[in-house]
């Protein structure tokens, strides 16, 4: 399975990989044992562990446009959330684009949340959801409001609302849903260029990852 997993993130690039391939066989194992009395759930974990593995195990070389000592990317799971990993196939995008992140995994509490973007002052915050019933917007309307930096020059950091969970919900000020890992690798390309250029949290340029 790694081997299967490893040559298809070579041969089709992390995006197309992840989109087409890993994701529908995910959600296909999903339905299998959803529709046969939790029998295969093993199956699942399975596959999910390698799906781990083989993102964690891209090999990215530092590219010349890295953007060393740049604000982080941090992505983390609302509370009560578990499913990491399109956090994990995000977080291994970014590195590919050479814009750096801080990963925090499943169900992050809130005031931890708050305190790591208070720290960091982030070029973006990431907040996963994969079901309504984890969605958390009080906690994602309380991060796009958090102020950060020295008096007199604050500034707030745009948070994008990636996964399922948070449609059919209006978006609120400094907030961004993408459609995908593309629209999210695209959309926090042009946030990091912002930044880089001291443009602030503006609304981003589009510009698709190669990958």
């Amino acid at each position: 399975m790694d081997d299967i997993l490893g040559s298809l993130i070579a041969r089709y690039g992390l995006v197309t990989a992840w989109e087409e391939v890993m994701v529908p066989a995910l959600h296909a194992v999903g339905r299998k044992w959803e529709t046969s009395g939790d029998r295969y759930v093993e199956v699942e974990h399975l596959l999910s562990w390698h799906v781990s593995t083989a993102l964690r195990r891209v090999g990215v070389p530092a590219p010349s446009g890295s953007r060393a000592g740049a604000p982080p990317v941090l992505l983390a799971c609302v509370p009560g959330e578990q499913h990491t990993l399109p956090l994990e196939a995000l977080t291994t995008g970014l590195a590919e684009l050479g814009l750096p992140a801080r990963m925090f995994g499943a169900a992050v509490p809130p005031e931890a949340l708050d305190q790591a973007v208070r720290r960091t002052g982030p070029a973006a915050v990431v907040l996963w959801s994969q079901a309504r019933s984890t969605a958390h917007h009080p906690l994602a309307r309380h991060v796009a409001d958090t102020s950060w930096g020295v008096r007199g020059a604050r500034t707030r950091t745009p948070v994008l609302l990636a996964g399922p969970g948070w449609a059919g919900h209006a978006l609120g000020p400094g907030m961004l849903r993408p459609g995908g890992l593309r629209e999210a690798l695209s959309l926090l390309y042009g946030l990091c260029d912002a930044v880089a250029a001291g443009d602030g949290p503006a609304t981003p340029a589009m510009v698709p990852p190669q990958s």
